[in-house]
Parts: C-alpha cells; structure tokens; sequence
C-alpha cells in the first residue's frame, strides 16, 4: 500500500473519530476533569496530526498552484506543509477571539495542535523515508 493510500484512509478514520467526540461523545455525556479536558483538546490534536496526511492524499500527484504549496515529496517540502499548517490553526484560533464566529479561544487548542503537528511531522516524515527507500 502506498503513502497516498494509507493517508487517505487515516485522514478518513481520523476524521470520523474527531466528529464522534464533536457531535456525539462531548454534547451527549458529561465526563470527569480529566477526561472532559482530554476530550475537549482531542479534536485539535487529531486535527493537526492530520494535516499532511490530508496534504499528500489530496495534493500528491497535481499540479495546480495550491498543489505545488502543499506537495509533501521530501522533507522540505513536509516542513513548509507543517509550518503553514501551523500558521493557520494559529490563525483559526486567534480568529476565535472575535464574537461573530461565536466560538472560544483557547491557549490548550494552540498548544496541543502544535503538539499534534509535531507528531505529524515525524511519523510522516519516517513514513515518507520508508516508501521513498521502498
């Protein structure tokens, strides 16, 4: 199974599992201080991690502008895709800030996203030396 392959279905399980705590784990069922904190940050951490998995399944292989942006073919190609993935969620965080969008900042969001790219970063990046040796 290639890369683009194995992005593609963990973008997919990755999503339905942040959507499963979104829209059925934390608005259903009320949870303890540490788990409630877990499952409140979860969906950032998940998000991230995901990031240049969902870069590689929809951009590998085009190329269009927003392709050549995203391409995740080396190593540098990664790190650009994870520093401007970092600096949108920093943004989309930020932007939280304003009361139209009628939701909350938070500094954990920030902080566990950063983590979940980081993850990202090396277990894509570990990943990508494997099928490129292959």
């Amino acid at each position: 199974m290639e890369l683009k392959q194995i992005s593609k279905r963990l973008v997919i399980y990755g999503t339905l599992v942040i959507w499963t705590i979104k829209f059925f784990l934390r608005p259903f069922f009320s949870f303890e201080a540490p788990l409630q904190f877990f499952l409140g940050i979860a969906p950032n951490f998940l998000g991230s991690f995901l990031i240049p998995f969902g870069a590689c399944w929809f951009f590998s292989g085009r190329n269009h502008r927003l392709a050549r942006l995203f391409r995740t073919e080396d190593a540098g190609d990664l790190r650009q895709v994870c520093l401007l993935g970092f600096g949108l969620l920093v943004l989309n965080e930020y932007l939280q800030l304003f009361p139209v969008f009628g939701r909350t900042f938070d500094y954990f969001d920030i902080l566990f996203s950063s983590v979940g790219l980081f993850f990202a970063w090396i277990t894509f990046g570990r990943l990508q030396q494997k099928w490129q040796l292959a």
